[in-house]
């Protein structure tokens, strides 16, 4: 089975072209794959697909097997590789997840994609859509939550996928791999959370560490990056276009406010090609 892998600033997912191919067990399949020891390495495992609602179906496996409905750095990832390996040859296409149908803008040099703009739809802020418990109609914006004895401020947005924001004072010195397992699996999160920890550096730009839902910390995460530039805004912490410093990379953000969408240009790089064996896929010969 043919695969390439691929990464948003420093965000890499294992890609299976599945116009060609097929793969039975993903939830099987992307745990040994996404294994950093024993398999290929990675955040987890990405399905391009045919679809009928787009030009393109994405199925996003975390590294724990764990299917999410969505990756920002993972469908820019999607994108080049349709356009670098001719499944699209246009410069605006739509690609169906689980958290809706996405636009997206290509910007390709030398017959290769090197950047890509999405549209990453409306974020979705009421308590009931995140979820939290006991869900509600009101939004979650710098309410308190208690950790082991802690008290965290925090602001929750939904990218179809939800995020925990938490504003800190320096990113690079806050205990996240003590504090992002804990908050994931909070009872206030019925169905888990990513978490943003994020520092505010000016009204233009903020830096940004995250626990990943079902593959802990990430060198990136775009829907992430979403969530915090909305919970920036919202807080009053920055203006409506800034760049948001991953451990990956940068990536640009703009938000109009509510009801509009929110919208992540940044690079995707493809890093290398080959071969898992078939006794490995799940497949029956």
């Amino acid at each position: 089975m043919r695969f390439v892998k691929m990464h948003g600033i420093g965000n890499d997912y294992i890609y299976i072209d599945c116009f060609q191919q097929e793969v039975k067990a993903p939830e099987k399949l992307a745990p040994r794959m996404s294994d950093r020891h024993f398999g290929v390495g990675g955040d987890g495992l990405i399905l391009i697909m045919p679809s009928q609602r787009a030009d393109l179906r994405m199925r996003m496996f975390n590294a724990d097997g764990s299917e999410a409905e969505m990756c920002g750095n993972g469908i820019r990832c999607v994108a080049k590789y349709a356009y670098d390996h001719h499944l699209v040859r246009k410069e605006e296409i739509s690609v169906e997840t689980l958290a809706g149908i996405l636009h997206l803008q290509l910007f390709p040099r030398a017959g290769k994609v090197e950047r890509v703009r999405v549209n990453m739809g409306v974020p979705r802020l009421l308590g009931k859509e995140i979820p939290v418990q006991k869900g509600g109609e009101e939004p979650i914006i710098d309410q308190p939550l208690t950790v082991q004895e802690r008290e965290f401020r925090i602001t929750c947005v939904s990218m179809g996928n939800p995020h925990c924001v938490i504003f800190v004072g320096d990113t690079e010195t806050f205990p996240v791999t003590g504090y992002g397992p804990q908050i994931e699996h909070h009872p206030f999160f019925p169905q888990r959370t990513n978490v943003e920890f994020v520092q505010v550096l000016s009204a233009d730009a903020i830096r940004m560490r995250t626990w990943e839902r079902g593959s802990g910390e990430t060198l990136a995460c775009g829907t992430g990056a979403c969530a915090a530039t909305v919970a920036s805004i919202l807080n009053g912490k920055t203006g409506p276009r800034i760049t948001v410093h991953l451990r990956g990379g940068d990536l640009e953000l703009e938000w109009g406010g509510e009801g509009e969408p929110v919208f992540m240009t940044g690079p995707a790089t493809e890093v290398f090609s080959g071969e898992w064996p078939e006794e490995e896929t799940g497949e029956e010969r």
